[in-house]
């Protein structure tokens, strides 16, 4: 069994920032790539953010500059450092990770989601 639990959404005015997190937890074997989608209301998910497990990250264009993963190996947690943050950047963050839960078991998992509203 593997849980994602994230953290760190919330309501912010157009220019602040917030950072989430998502912590895995359970049945785990080792974790490759982790990432974050969102979805806002009538649009299909995207990717926001990722990162394998060597540490290469890649962006959608939209947040480039402005947005930032990290990753703490140690804790298998990765982190989203969002900055400068626009109203279309509102949407609910979903957490996803590529995780190895035994020697030949490996599946993709999702976080709850977190609402991120930008607004003034």
């Amino acid at each position: 069994q593997v849980q994602l639990v994230e953290s760190g959404g919330g309501l912010v005015q157009p220019g602040g920032s917030l950072r989430l997190s998502c912590a895995a937890s359970g049945s785990i074997f080792s974790i490759y790539a982790m990432g974050w989608y969102r979805q806002a209301p009538g649009k299909q998910r995207e990717l926001v953010a990722a990162i394998t497990g060597g540490g290469s990250t890649n962006y959608a264009d939209s947040v480039k500059g402005r947005f930032t993963i990290s990753r703490d190996y140690a804790k298998d947690t990765v982190y989203l450092q969002m900055n400068s943050l626009k109203p279309e950047d509102t949407a609910v963050y979903y957490c996803n990770a590529d995780i190895r839960t035994g020697q030949i078991t490996r599946g993709d998992y999702w976080g709850q989601g977190t609402q991120v509203t930008v607004s003034s």
